[in-house]
């Protein structure tokens, strides 16, 4: 990867997602829509709905990172506590944004009650991130965007959030297919290519283990040079076809 490029983390957010209540499907979700930006996405935490853990969390992620994006904890509840953490974890008030309560109010009208005008709370210097979906909008402070933990509602705030980030070289993959051995099989052959060509990245992901039936490794060779995977693929289905291991190519 290059230095270039901009780097990313992730922060899920919630009791719920630790304990196995809920199945997280944020983090897929993020990484892919990153990936169609060339934002390498090169680190991910999970933690409760407790205030120093998200703050420490928070903190170190920020400071490593050009981006981090937050999913969870900015609803009407009690434990809806992403906002005041984000705003002590940048040493700002939080207080509410009159943008954030108009729209709020033009949702709820008559039952624009207590609870749910803790969702117009947001950190001092922060900009709103539209979400379509409930109105209920997230927020951007720094190089930390806040966005919800409904993955529908999570997933259509990106829309607001995509212009608002500096992109890279889109990463290019070729996936080969190798049937009938294991992984173990054919390691010295990926290695060798993962030598000669150390500028890409080479991954093995073995499939059906354990299992009756196809079993095999996908080998995914990755890079921003798209000649040089497509080279790098060439080069080693060759070698593969040459140790007499079945192999395909896959999109």
């Amino acid at each position: 990867m290059t230095q270039s490029s901009p780097t990313a983390a992730v922060l899920i957010i919630g009791d719920e997602i630790l304990s196995g209540r809920t199945r997280d499907t944020n983090l897929n979700t993020i990484a892919r829509f990153l990936a169609a930006l060339g934002i390498d996405l090169l680190e991910a935490r999970t933690v409760g709905d407790r205030a120093d853990q998200i703050i420490a969390a928070l903190n170190a992620l920020r400071g490593g990172h050009d981006y981090v994006f937050t999913t969870g904890g900015i609803g009407p509840t009690h434990d809806d506590i992403t906002a005041e953490c984000v705003a002590r974890a940048f040493g700002v008030a939080l207080a509410e944004h009159p943008e954030a309560l108009a729209i709020l109010e033009r949702r709820y009208g008559g039952d624009f009650n207590a609870a749910r005008r803790r969702m117009a709370r947001i950190p001092e210097g922060g900009t709103l991130i539209a979400n379509p979906v409930t109105d209920a909008p997230g927020f951007r402070i720094g190089n930390v965007f806040v966005m919800a933990g409904v993955p529908t509602i999570m997933t259509a705030m990106l829309e607001d959030v995509a212009p608002r980030l500096r992109t890279g070289a889109v990463v290019h993959a070729r996936t080969l297919k190798v049937t009938g051995v294991g992984e173990g099989d054919v390691a010295a052959l990926l290695t060798a290519a993962s030598l000669a060509s150390r500028e890409l990245s080479f991954g093995s992901y073995p499939f059906g283990a354990g299992t009756v039936g196809e079993i095999g490794t996908n080998l995914v060779i990755r890079g921003r040079d798209e000649a040089a995977v497509e080279a790098a693929a060439s080069d080693l289905m060759a070698d593969l076809t040459a140790a007499g291991i079945p192999v395909t190519v896959l999109i």
